[in-house]
């Protein structure tokens, strides 16, 4: 079995969505976040330019391996706008991505059903106003060897497509490299087939 070692996320935030239905307005972002602290700064700015709306309903979802999302009504009915917007970045395959419907109310009870509606409708038109990516999940090795083994490190480097993260190169030179987690396995048994270079993961 194949591992999975890609996600889909976004890198930058999307234009603003809008969707009117009986007065009601409701703005639309997403974000790329990494953390929820990052989550709380995007929710924070937004408070502060939308001061005078009524809901700030949010989903999120962290991680590429082991995942971790929270769906926020933030005062609307249960279930009717919190899972709505992450049932929508979960049909566009989404991770480390926050979407945020802000909703003014216009004096009119949407019901349930209508809510449900206008959250869902109006995420998707914020994850479509943006660029998705899809992006490898990687693993990261710590390789040391002798100056002397250079050019045999880096040819197995380049044929494994493993990308240099950071280097101290002295007599003793240590590289901190990633790999795309398919990759992983291949890199770390052809480096521990040569007994004077050390690889070990982190």
């Amino acid at each position: 079995m194949e591992t999975k070692d890609t996600y889909k996320t976004i890198t930058k935030p999307s234009e603003e969505g809008l969707f009117k239905d009986k007065n009601s307005k409701f703005f639309a972002y997403a974000f790329p976040v990494k953390s929820e602290d990052d989550v709380k700064l995007y929710l924070e700015k937004l408070k502060k330019e939308h001061y005078a709306a009524r809901h700030w309903c949010y989903a999120y979802q962290l991680g590429t391996e082991t995942l971790r999302y929270r769906a926020n009504d933030d005062g609307e009915p249960n279930n009717s706008a919190g899972m709505p917007i992450y049932g929508q970045i979960q049909s566009f395959e989404l991770t480390n991505v926050l979407v945020v419907v802000v909703r003014y109310f216009g004096g009119v009870k949407l019901g349930v059903g209508g809510l449900i509606n206008a959250y869902r409708t109006v995420a998707q038109m914020a994850l479509e106003n943006t660029q998705i990516v899809e992006k490898t999940i990687d693993t990261q090795f710590k390789i040391q060897f002798d100056y002397k083994h250079m050019s045999r490190v880096m040819r197995i480097l380049k044929d494994n497509t493993a990308e240099i993260d950071s280097q101290k190169l002295e007599l003793d030179c240590v590289l901190t490299v990633s790999v795309r987690k398919g990759h992983a396995n291949k890199l770390l048994d052809t480096f521990s087939s040569f007994y004077e270079i050390s690889i070990t993961k982190l």
